[in-house]
């Protein structure tokens, strides 16, 4: 088994030959993972994904219950412009191949505001890389001219509402359902 040095030195070489503008970061646990913008070639990879989630995960991330990612729902998750609707994916290196372990996504809501969300693998949670995911969003949000990022989830989700408060973010209770919580942020 290799070293942790070892293995990072591996996937830089293979994160390097990535065609697409990325970033290599640094997990709490000294990993590296690589994060860019999402792609229409990752479609496969945003499918075996979500079908990796635990029960929990996809009911946190949907909010409600999924058990297969249907080509509609597939095809919502892979609609960005870059600029209206934008997303980052974090992948690493796995056996030569590059698997998908977190995602983080906005899109254009009001006039100046974006809703936001964010999905890492649950044996990855923990690491930093939800946190590293959400500043490469907010920073796109901002450059792209948002002034507000939001965030609606279930009330049980203290997870989310630990990273969105460390982010800076300040949460209600949705006014319309109890369940949920609305977090935001000025950008």
């Amino acid at each position: 088994m290799p070293t942790l040095a070892e293995h990072n030195s591996q996937a830089d070489a293979l994160y390097a030959a990535v065609p697409h503008e990325h970033w290599i970061e640094h997990l709490d646990d000294g990993r590296h993972v690589l994060v860019r913008p999402l792609t229409a070639e990752d479609r496969g990879r945003e499918y075996n994904f979500i079908k990796g989630l635990s029960r929990a995960s996809r009911h946190a991330r949907f909010l409600g219950e999924i058990n297969e990612p249907g080509e509609a729902l597939l095809d919502q998750l892979m609609s960005v412009d870059h600029q209206e609707r934008m997303a980052f994916i974090a992948l690493v290196h796995d056996n030569g191949s590059l698997i998908e372990i977190g995602v983080a996504r906005y899109a254009a809501a009001k006039a100046h505001e974006c809703e936001c969300a964010i999905t890492v693998a649950d044996t990855w949670q923990r690491l930093g890389l939800g946190r590293m995911l959400m500043q490469h969003l907010m920073t796109a949000a901002r450059a792209h001219g948002f002034k507000r990022m939001y965030t609606i989830d279930a009330a049980t989700n203290l997870p989310l509402r630990q990273l969105t408060h460390a982010l800076g973010f300040h949460s209600v209770t949705d006014p319309d359902d109890s369940t949920q919580i609305i977090s935001s942020v000025a950008l």
